[in-house]
């Protein structure tokens, strides 16, 4: 983990972002992997009062990009951006909370693929995303 980086601090870099307003938590950061919960409740449902795929997508990518984030050599004068997602929904959630867990396939010095796993509080499969980021040069 970067020197002063906690999980506190993840949350807070996130505040007024769309992390926030559907309630992702990272809960746990581990050598290799990243872990992040999210609420099924009216922020992430569909009309049908099931969880919307795109909430699942926005936790995936959200899942990988911190975790490219956390790998960037120089993050003052680097970004991690995504540049390809891809999602398989594999079962329904109405209620509680869904845990995504992402992990590294390949992390070269321009591109990252991560493999995300999202399961319900049962540990059941409800999403299979990879995401493919490109680390570029900050133009700020």
């Amino acid at each position: 983990m970067k020197q002063g980086l906690s999980l506190d601090s993840l949350q807070q870099f996130h505040r007024n972002s769309l992390i926030q307003h559907l309630g992702i938590e990272f809960t746990e950061l581990g050598e290799g992997y990243l872990i992040a919960r999210m609420p099924v409740d009216h922020r992430t449902h569909q009309p049908f009062g099931i969880l919307h795929g795109g909430a699942s997508v926005v936790l995936a990518e959200s899942l990988g990009s911190v975790a490219s984030f956390l790998l960037l050599e120089n993050p003052e004068k680097q970004r991690a951006v995504g540049l390809e997602i891809n999602a398989n929904h594999v079962r329904s959630v109405k209620e509680g909370w869904v845990y995504g867990k992402v992990t590294p396939i390949h992390t070269g010095r321009t591109t990252h693929l991560w493999d995300i796993r999202i399961t319900d509080e049962e540990n059941r499969l409800v999403c299979i995303s990879r995401l493919t980021i490109a680390i570029i040069e900050s133009r700020d």
